[in-house]
């Protein structure tokens, strides 16, 4: 953290963030947080990528551009998929029933 010594011979500091003048410590240790800052920001993006996975129509973190509704597009095809899929599989077991039964 960067302070400004107004005074040196009071030991008198200014914290250019904040506004605040006050007496330097022998008994405070002070250090910068800028990276810890910088990882924060890091790990604050990556979880509105997890919150913005939620969502089938916002962009993700790692995407290239326009694809902000792929994964509603794939959802649709999938759904179309296992729609025909399952419902030729009821259409054959009906299919099997009326001719078990004696039917046409």
């Amino acid at each position: 953290m960067d302070v400004a010594r107004t005074v040196p011979e009071f030991h008198i500091l200014l914290d250019p963030m904040s506004g605040v003048v006050a007496e330097e410590r022998d008994d405070l240790i002070m250090f910068s947080l800028v990276p810890i800052q910088a990882q924060l920001d890091i790990l604050e993006s990556v979880a509105d990528d997890l919150v913005n996975s939620l969502e089938p129509d916002k962009e993700l973190l790692n995407t290239y551009p326009g694809r902000e509704a792929t994964a509603q597009t794939a959802g649709v095809y999938a759904n179309l998929f296992y729609g025909l899929i399952i419902g030729l599989v009821i259409a054959f077991m009906a299919a099997m029933a009326i001719l078990a039964m004696g039917g046409i």
